[in-house]
This record gives C-alpha cells, sequence and structure tokens, in this order.
C-alpha cells in the first residue's frame, strides 16, 4: 500500500493515530454504523426508536455546521438518560466529521465498513470450517481461496461509486493520477 485517501475504521482505540503515522495525508472517518451500534448498546427498547432517529439526523445532515446543532439537539433531548452518547460523538467528532468534505450521494462509499466485515464474516467462515491446519502455508491457502470465492460472489457494485471516483478525482488528483 502506497497511499490511503480515505480510511474508514471501526473506533479501534489507536487505529486512526497509527494510519495517520504511516499515511500523513489520510483523511480518517469513523465508521457510523459502529458508531451508532455502540450509541445505543445500552439504549432501553423503549428509546430505541427516538434514540436511532436523532442520532441519524446528525449524520445525514448537509453541512458539518447542521450536524453540530443536531448533536446539541440530541443532547438537549438525552443528554438526561444517557449522557455518554453525545459526549462520545463529542470526543470523536475529528474523525467523525470526514464525510461532510463530501457531497450527501456519495457519503455512503465512505462512512461505513460492511464491505470488509462482509469479506471477515467469509473467512472466519471458512477457517471455522477446517478447524486445524497442518502448516502455516495451508491456513493461507484457505483464507486466499475464501477471499477468491467471495470476489466472484460479489456483484452489486458500490453505490454511487462513478460519483464517488469523479468526486476523488478531483479532491485527490495529484495522489490518483498515476492509477487512474
Amino acid at each position: 500500500v502506497k497511499d490511503i485517501l480515505i480510511a474508514c475504521v471501526d473506533g479501534l482505540k489507536g487505529f486512526p493515530d497509527a494510519i495517520n503515522t504511516a499515511f500523513p495525508e489520510t483523511q480518517i472517518q469513523l465508521c457510523i454504523v459502529h458508531m451508532v451500534r455502540n450509541s445505543v448498546k445500552y439504549v432501553p427498547w423503549k428509546d430505541y426508536k427516538a434514540v436511532t432517529a436523532d442520532l441519524k439526523r446528525i449524520y445525514q445532515s448537509v453541512t458539518e455546521e447542521e450536524a453540530l446543532q443536531a448533536l446539541d439537539q440530541f443532547a438537549e433531548r438525552w443528554d438526561d438518560k444517557y449522557p455518554q452518547i453525545s459526549r462520545s460523538w463529542r470526543t470523536h467528532w475529528d474523525n467523525l466529521n470526514t464525510l461532510f468534505n463530501y457531497p450527501q450521494d456519495i457519503r455512503k462509499a465512505i462512512y461505513t465498513t460492511n464491505a470488509i466485515e462482509s469479506l471477515n464474516s467469509v473467512i472466519r467462515k471458512a477457517i471455522k470450517k477446517r478447524k486445524l491446519f497442518p502448516t502455516d502455508d495451508a491456513a493461507r491457502k484457505v483464507v486466499y481461496l475464501a477471499i477468491q470465492d467471495a470476489s466472484k460472489k460479489r456483484t452489486m457494485p458500490i453505490r454511487n461509486w462513478k460519483a464517488a471516483l469523479n468526486r476523488f478525482m478531483i479532491e485527490f488528483e495529484d495522489r490518483l493520477a498515476d492509477y487512474i
């Protein structure tokens, strides 16, 4: 890997710093799906839909300013019951706001790690089936074959990929020129 334009990460502590150490120009975006999932981990079912709807107002805002206003409104409504949620979003804001640099129609290509998680699931399943490997090479082959099989089955393109690629060509022209 020679360069990373945008890294969508799942919140593993220290991961953004490690990426920026190796690739200082990389923009970091915390995975919104993970952020929401962690936010509602201790929210009872009776509040779940309302809390997730209010969180959606934050990350689906058109601008960062609008998102911060939505976060303030979220805090006003929910901080008495769940102060840790708005506190967490504010603490991680520097790695949550990257998506606001891009048009709404391509943000989903940026703010979730679901494709990676899906591939990891396929690899875990392949490894679990075999349980024991006689050599490291045998384990590598199973992982390789699982990835090959997953790539054959993946027929759905990334939503709005052409629009995203066009935007990335504008944003990162000097860094993409040799590859496209």
